[in-house]
């Protein structure tokens, strides 16, 4: 399912950001370090230019696809064996429901405020895109984030080379006219490397744990509160670190790096570790 777009600021800088950085390293850093007509001229721009093409597609994907919306027709079946959880309020033991959105929330669901929407697994609303992160749009969105990594940490070896390979040739007057896009790009690509490695590690713990960043934040009170009575917390929907990474990514490692969502299901039911065991609830 797509969704329509408005117009958002922090999408254009992040456009305008990728296009400035494809620039240069295209027809800088490798036009300047191989030639664009040499051999490794020409692979290294392939190579690069299919990076970034991934990166921008994953990106769009993020942008467009919807989150997913919770049904407003969804009912918890709380009779149904086969469903281990049922969520329920912190206070009165209730089980979730939105009264913004005038429906009951399955397990991970969480409303946003500022999409005004009850999002399947939530994990967070995301300025750069303009649009939140749940279910359907997760995978494309930590795609995006290690295409975009592999394209800053690529143009930065890029940057280097053709500024050492610049020294070597004593282009003195040739340097100085490209100075400051190598300025700029290099302020521009240090942070953004720094900034998107931290999220890409992030987020790879929080796959390998299967939780979402909200989860993650609950599951520390939640951790807290077991310690105090004695007890070990563990996180419900986590499955051991190769059933976690394939139930986001999917169990065709081929598939990994590619924006494919069949295998993710309707995000109102998740495996649990407790699958199999007598029916229990989880306070959210």
């Amino acid at each position: 399912m797509t969704r329509g777009f408005s117009f958002s600021l922090p999408v254009m800088v992040v456009v305008s950001a990728i296009a400035f950085v494809y620039f240069c390293t295209v027809f800088v850093f490798i036009d300047r370090w191989f030639g664009l007509m040499t051999s490794p001229g020409i692979m290294n721009a392939v190579a690069y230019t299919g990076v970034a093409v991934m990166c921008v597609l994953n990106y769009v994907f993020a942008i467009f696809m919807d989150p997913g919306r919770v049904p407003s027709t969804f009912l918890p079946d709380i009779e149904d064996s086969k469903v281990p959880i049922h969520e329920i309020k912190r206070k009165g033991g209730d089980l979730r429901y939105c009264q913004k959105c005038s429906h009951f929330k399955p397990p991970r669901a969480h409303h946003c405020r500022v999409c005004k929407i009850c999002v399947l697994r939530m994990d967070h609303h995301c300025t750069w895109i303009n649009n939140c992160v749940g279910h359907a749009n997760y995978k494309v969105f930590f795609i995006f984030v290690v295409y975009a990594v592999i394209a800053c940490i690529y143009s930065l070896v890029l940057l280097v080379g053709s500024l050492t390979n610049d020294s070597q040739n004593d282009k003195q007057q040739s340097a100085d006219s490209f100075r400051i896009l190598y300025v700029i790009s290099g302020l521009l690509l240090v942070p953004l490397s720094m900034a998107l490695s931290g999220l890409l590690g992030w987020h790879i713990y929080l796959i390998l744990q299967n939780k979402t960043t909200i989860e993650y934040h609950e599951g520390v009170r939640a951790t807290w509160l077991e310690e105090r009575a004695g007890n070990a917390y563990k996180h419900p929907y986590d499955l051991g670190a190769y059933d976690n990474l394939t139930t986001v990514l999917g169990s065709n490692i081929i598939c990994w790096i590619c924006p494919t969502s069949k295998h993710i299901g309707n995000g109102l039911r998740f495996r649990t570790a407790y699958d199999g065991l007598p029916v229990t609830s989880t306070s959210k």
